[in-house]
């Protein structure tokens, strides 16, 4: 008994300082790995130990369990021309630690493969007509793509450290559960079950605040701003508000829904049943309804008629292309209306906008121009989206990577 006691005393008086020390460990695994991560320059161990203030023995233990995990790699050393030991430069690791991003829009499922280093591994997407589809099929399809995917990297050895699942409607990301996607016509669903990924953990999110992320990320030669409404057009149209380098997501992270603003109550029916929304005049189909095409025309369809009016023209410029596409003052109402409420100056335009933008920039700046109650007083900016097509994808993955980056104790 007197044994038993003592080792009961034993682990009641050390284990507080033990956690203590491995929340310590913890703090300083991530203090190390995102000074690695977040420098546009390599850094050796005496610059990691430079920007996080750590001692260097301590920095170079902490870099050697971040490079056994494959979450970290070591370049080449190098001289500099200085004396002493050749530094050592860090940088993420390729081709190991993953995340995977996972999509079901209207016209396409989608899942796209990430690395450390922020290149795409694997990108698969295909095209579909979901309209009103059955839940149940379209997510067991794209669970067998994700597996297809999945098993892809992990036999070229990598490890799918997760997934995030966009979906164009009201996510609750608390629950899980979908709660609307009008154009899907699905409701209160819990979606991850169907996709019978097993023990792979995925989460959901709106698709256009994750191609919000993507973009905020950066990669391109514009950096983004650190404050914009991002607006996603597609047979819907979502938005996301960056404020400050962060998302914006109100009570329940139901903000952003612009496709449902309405621009005319006397207009037509939107999927959602009220009448006159945005995507009744700006969403893609509506678009392609417009400019004389079916509904289900490619963008690319879209981009080349309007190219071919404006070729036809006789003076030449947009003109004749922005007049077979009046979507841009209906948008620019709408975006007017968001930015007296939210007082952000930069608008960018992803999805379909992205390629549409020059034949829908006049409407849009006039009208914001004309409704916006600050615009004589501050430079109103409405740029394309760097982040690339299906932008929500890319920002899946990149959160997934996030997440490990914000825990690299768990891999190590």
């Amino acid at each position: 008994m007197t044994t038993a006691g003592t080792a009961h005393e034993t682990m009641t008086r050390t284990g507080p300082a033990a956690a203590r020390q491995h929340s310590l460990r913890e703090h300083n695994l991530e203090l190390v790995a995102r000074a690695v991560f977040e420098v546009p320059e390599p850094l050796s161990r005496a610059g990691v130990a430079a920007a996080t203030g750590l001692a260097r023995a301590t920095v170079s233990t902490l870099v050697d369990q971040l490079v056994a995990a494959r979450l970290v790699r070591e370049l080449p050393a190098v001289t500099g021309g200085r004396a002493g030991r050749p530094a050592v430069p860090l940088v993420p690791a390729p081709r190991s630690v993953v995340g995977l991003g996972l999509e079901v829009n209207v016209d396409y499922l989608g899942a796209r493969v990430l690395d450390l280093t922020g290149d795409v591994v694997v990108d698969r997407v295909v095209p579909g007509a979901l309209h009103d589809s059955d839940p149940a099929v379209v997510l067991r399809r794209l669970g067998e793509l994700a597996r297809e995917v999945s098993d892809g990297v992990a036999a070229a050895g990598m490890t799918v450290a997760g997934a995030r699942l966009a979906l164009p409607g009201l996510v609750d990301p608390r629950t899980g559960l979908l709660e609307v996607a009008p154009n899907l016509g699905w409701s209160s669903l819990d979606p991850v079950p169907l996709l019978g990924l097993g023990e792979l953990p995925v989460r959901i999110a709106n698709e256009a605040k994750l191609a919000a992320l993507a973009e905020l990320a950066g990669g391109s030669d514009v950096a983004a701003p650190d404050s914009f409404i991002f607006v996603s057009g597609d047979v819907g149209i979502g938005a996301a508000i960056v404020v400050d380098r962060a998302l914006f997501l109100g009570e329940r992270g139901w903000n952003g829904e612009i496709g449902h603003v309405v621009v005319d109550p006397a207009g037509p029916r939107c999927s959602c049943g009220a009448f006159g929304c945005l995507e009744q005049y700006a969403g893609k189909e509506a678009m392609m309804r417009a400019a004389g095409l079916p509904p289900d025309a490619t963008l690319a369809a879209l981009v080349a008629l309007l190219t071919e009016r404006d070729a036809a023209a006789p003076a030449g410029g947009a003109g004749a292309g922005a007049a077979a596409l009046p979507a841009g003052r209906a948008l620019g109402s709408a975006l007017a209306d968001f930015v007296n409420l939210l007082d952000v100056a930069t608008i960018v335009l992803g999805g379909a906008y992205t390629e549409l933008l020059p034949w829908l920039r006049a409407d849009v700046e006039a009208v914001l121009a004309d409704r916006v109650l600050a615009a004589p007083f501050v430079d109103l900016e409405v740029r394309a989206a760097q982040a690339g097509p299906q932008a929500a994808l890319t920002g899946g993955a990149r959160e997934v990577l996030r997440a490990v980056l914000a825990d690299p104790a768990a891999w190590v």
